[in-house]
């Protein structure tokens, strides 16, 4: 939808502050029980959905310009979703999640861009990457010696799709590197790209470049179709949310798992034995791609109406996304089978997961606001007791490395494949 067609939305919120935080019974304490980043960090209404679809609502009337603050407001939301699944606890009628991707993408059609969008942005369309700096020559370096099927010239069972950060972040290649082994490991068989790998694209979208993503997104489409995947497994909850999710609904039809998932299914089916003892407590992030946001594309087509002029309803009724179906349980499943690791879990977890504060380009873009969520959810992580974080994207785990809780403590990152490999 085009972000004018988002007027009744705009209208329709109650200002119920339900955006704010997690559903009332699931809090366990004040100090745990927010879900949004943005009106956290910033204290202030426009920073949380209710204040957004205000601010649309002023955008549309010429009450509001797109002013240096205006811009930094709407370009300061890690897209996480947490506010969509609250604000559906009681409400049918709003999407604050999309409606929040509608007004990045109309800020950025104005021309109203944070710093270093556009660096960003050309990244991808020079290098196929959003991180800056890389380059796609350099994009498979870290399959080098594994023995990878290039799927634009043979078969394979799965093709293995690592992801930028995971591709380009040396403390990260590790993860992607030890999930083709255990893989492998397992008898499947594994290709990838090769050469002609590039970015999801799905971080240009949450930043406002609809038409960034969607133009790579249907290369990409073409790309998998030419090398006749069937089947992708990636260890990027971005990627992953990617393709389970936005690419679908471009018309992607290929089964999509998380490496997660493919490593539970590995574990069930008795290919995969975990042995080795890993002594250690942790704690799992939920990464908001994977979780929340990773819930599986269901078609639609239809239209809003009010019975009586009053009481709003979809026709035909319209799929409710609400976190819920998710990817939660294989992760957790995968850790409780490591032996002698111990799980604990934090106060938000499953669809109602702090952000790591990596989303919407909000590393790159609003560096601050990224860094004080990751420190938010290290100081959650720490009040467990755990010795580490678990985590299933590289986006999360690269922000939450070396970074202090509130009293300036660290945690140990873990991939879920690393502490795998290590139980093999």
């Amino acid at each position: 939808m085009a972000f004018e067609e988002y007027r009744p939305m705009m209208e329709r919120c109650s200002n119920c502050l339900g955006c704010k935080w997690i559903p009332f019974d699931k809090i366990k304490s004040q100090r745990f029980g927010e879900n949004c980043p943005s009106i956290g960090y910033y204290n202030f209404n426009t920073y949380a959905v209710r204040g957004r679809f205000q601010l649309g609502l002023a955008l549309l009337t010429k009450d509001a310009e797109l002013s240096e603050t205006v811009t930094k407001a709407i370009h300061g939301c890690t897209t996480c979703g947490a506010c969509d699944v609250s604000c559906k606890i009681t409400r049918y009628n709003l999407e604050p999640y999309e409606y929040n991707l509608a007004l990045k993408a109309h800020a950025v059609e104005q021309g109203k861009l944070r710093p270093k969008q556009k660096e960003i942005i050309e990244s991808l369309a020079k290098e196929k990457t959003m991180i800056v700096g890389k380059t796609r020559s350099s994009r498979t370096a870290w399959a080098d010696g594994l023995g990878l099927v290039d799927m634009t010239k043979g078969k394979a069972d799965v093709m293995f799709f690592a992801g930028c950060k995971a591709s380009y972040d040396e403390k990260l290649q590790k993860v992607a590197r030890a999930s083709v082994k255990v893989l492998q490991g397992a008898g499947v068989k594994v290709g990838f790209l090769a050469g002609s790998e590039m970015c999801c694209a799905v971080r240009a979208e949450q930043m406002g470049f609809r038409d960034e993503f969607e133009k790579n997104a249907r290369a990409n489409i073409k790309l998998f179709a030419d090398a006749g995947v069937k089947t992708i497994v990636t260890p990027c909850s971005d990627c992953y949310q990617a393709f389970k999710r936005r690419y679908a609904a471009l018309g992607l039809q290929v089964q999509v798992y998380h490496v997660v998932e493919y490593i539970e299914k590995l574990i069930k089916e008795g290919a995969l034995k975990l042995k080795t003892p890993v002594p250690l407590t942790v704690t799992y992030h939920d990464p908001c791609h994977l979780g929340r946001l990773g819930e599986p594309y269901v078609p639609w087509k239809g239209g809003e109406r009010k019975i009586l002029n009053q009481v709003h309803i979809w026709e035909p009724r319209r799929p409710r996304y609400n976190g819920s179906k998710g990817v939660y349980d294989a992760p957790r499943n995968v850790l409780k089978s490591i032996p002698g690791l111990k799980l604990v879990e934090m106060e938000r977890i499953r669809e109602y997961s702090w952000c790591c504060g990596a989303g919407g380009g909000c590393s790159e873009t609003d560096t601050e606001l990224s860094r004080w969520t990751a420190s938010e959810r290290v100081t959650e992580a720490n009040a467990t007791g755990a010795e580490a974080i678990a985590t299933a994207c590289p986006w999360c785990e690269a922000n939450f490395r070396g970074t202090p809780d509130e009293n300036g403590k660290t945690i140990e990152v873990f991939d879920i494949v690393e502490l795998v490999e290590r139980a093999l």
